[in-house]
This record gives C-alpha cells, structure tokens and sequence, in this order.
C-alpha cells in the first residue's frame, strides 16, 4: 500500500498505459489498500445486472478501476501528463504543482 498519493477525487488525469491509453477524465475514486483509481470515462467495461427492486437489470456499462502507476495528472494549462510537486505559498499552505507548467493544481 503506498504512504501517500498524490492523485485525490475530483483530480483530471491521463491515462498513461493499457486499454485506454491517453484517455482523459476525472478521478472518481481513490482505493488507496489495491493503489488503484476509478477515472470517469476511461477502462469501460461491461457488467451483466441481474433485475431488482430498484433496477431493471440487463447489460451496463461502467468504469473499471485502474492502477494509479498508470495515470499521471493533466498539466492545468495545456492538459498533456505532468509529474507533481509540492510547494508553500506565501499564506503557509503547502499545495500541488505541475512539473510542467508550474500552475497550482489544488483547488
């Protein structure tokens, strides 16, 4: 399990390797125990339902997880992969910059 990511929820990323390669998405969700993400439009797959209460069942499509080693972020200006680093502003906080650009990724 790694210490520490620096990919969170709501992150833009791409797709670096595999099925979807150079894909681009929003992160979804972060499963920090397998090091793998769920990025919005990317790695489709499809899932036979069975019928319930709430459902009707059938043939859906949905994202499956990818591992994090395969996504590097979106460089805020021009949206090519970037590596991240770390950074203090002038109030104190400690935020996440692009290798590439040096724009600030935290929102």
């Amino acid at each position: 399990m790694a210490e520490k990511f620096k990919i969170k929820k709501g992150d833009k990323v791409v797709i670096t390797s595999g099925r979807s390669k150079g894909a681009t998405g929003e992160v979804l969700h972060v499963d920090r125990i397998m090091d793998r993400v769920v990025v919005q439009g990317a790695n489709k797959v499809t899932k036979h339902v069975k019928p319930g209460r709430a459902t009707a069942g059938g043939i859906e499509e949905r994202e499956a997880p990818v591992h994090v080693s395969n996504v590097m972020h979106a460089d805020p200006k021009d949206g090519k992969p970037t590596r991240v680093g770390y950074k203090f502003l002038d109030d104190g906080r400690k935020v996440r910059v692009a290798k590439r650009s040096g724009e600030v990724i935290d929102r």
